[in-house]
């Protein structure tokens, strides 16, 4: 038995159904997605099963991105939870079949309370299709699963429909990395959004000398500052920065008078600087921009406060 290839019948068959779902697409997406941005409300999901935990990711991608959604699950909705839903909210109802039981038991509560309600279904003649507002039509042709049995094509399918949802609102609010970052502070794009270089900075003991200092103190200074360089300070005005690559390089080419050098037979002027109040996405694109690992951080008059590395920025 050949696992790639039963790997590979997997992919096939839920690629072409997913690429088919666009012949599904019908003027009910669009106007779905308007009543989602247009609502004051919720955005509320539900469904039973597989369809249930596919819910709950769309809702958790969803909240992510700008359109506040949670997860209901239609059993407890109908022994008590529709308390949760207001009569703004929107209620999105996912049954690949369109006929389950626990989602078709909460229609009457949200008819009668005026919600508008989205259905996802294989099936637009079902009875969940025919009874909410709009319908989004997640049909396949062929579930991936061997006996064809389990849901696999079709929650595939549901998945692929949700984001769809996701996306089309993310573009409309034009929703930026930005936002996302609010959302995500825990998260390394969150971090380097919203954090600035001051909390992350080495500030304490950093590591500077005088464009008049010797080879051998600048070693010292490197040593003990345990950054991998010295930035080189005349009357407070930043000259250069002298790295441990800069040592080892000159170690190389001038062998000869390698230890009369001075601070200034070393540095390579016009460092790149950033402001400590900068974020540290800022702090990562100047770095790889300029492929180096380190910066010299600096207040608004340009005078030395700290030095940022490329771990300090959690990357």
């Amino acid at each position: 038995m050949n696992l790639k290839n039963i790997a590979k019948e997997v992919f096939e068959i839920e690629s072409k159904e997913i690429a088919n779902l666009s012949l599904n697409l019908t003027d009910d997406f669009e106007k779905a997605i308007n009543a989602i941005l247009n609502s004051k409300g919720k955005f509320i999901l539900s469904g039973m099963g597989k369809s249930g935990l596919i819910a709950k990711k769309i809702a958790a991608t969803l909240a992510s991105t700008g359109t506040p959604s949670f997860f209901l699950h239609p059993g407890e909705a109908y022994h008590g939870d529709l308390g949760m839903i207001e009569k703004e909210d929107i209620v999105l109802l996912i049954s690949n079949s369109g006929e389950t039981d626990e989602v078709l038991k909460v229609i009457p509560f949200l008819k009668s309370q005026g919600n508008i309600t989205i259905s996802m279904s294989g099936n637009t003649e079902s009875t969940l299709g025919k009874n909410t507002d709009y319908h989004l039509n997640i049909a396949i042709k062929k579930e991936a699963c061997p006996l064809s049995l389990a849901p696999m094509s079709s929650t595939t399918a549901t998945l692929v429909m949700g984001d769809a949802i996701a996306a089309a609102l993310m573009k409309l609010r034009d929703f930026k990395d930005e936002n996302f970052a609010k959302f995500h502070p825990g998260g390394s794009l969150g971090r380097r959004l919203l954090t600035t270089v001051a909390s992350v900075m080495k500030k304490d003991n950093l590591p500077m000398c005088t464009s008049e200092f010797s080879i051998k103190d600048i070693i010292h200074k490197i040593t003990d500052g345990k950054c991998g360089l010295v930035v080189v300070v005349d009357n407070e005005t930043i000259k250069g920065i002298i790295t441990d690559g800069d040592i080892r390089r000159a170690m190389e080419t001038k062998e000869d008078e390698f230890f009369s050098l001075q601070a200034k037979d070393l540095m390579s002027t016009n460092p790149k600087l950033i402001q400590s109040n900068e974020k540290l996405i800022k702090a990562s694109e100047v770095m790889s921009e300029a492929k180096i690992n380190s910066l010299v951080v600096v207040d608004a008059n340009d005078k030395l406060t700290g030095i940022v590395q490329m771990y300090d920025l959690g990357i």
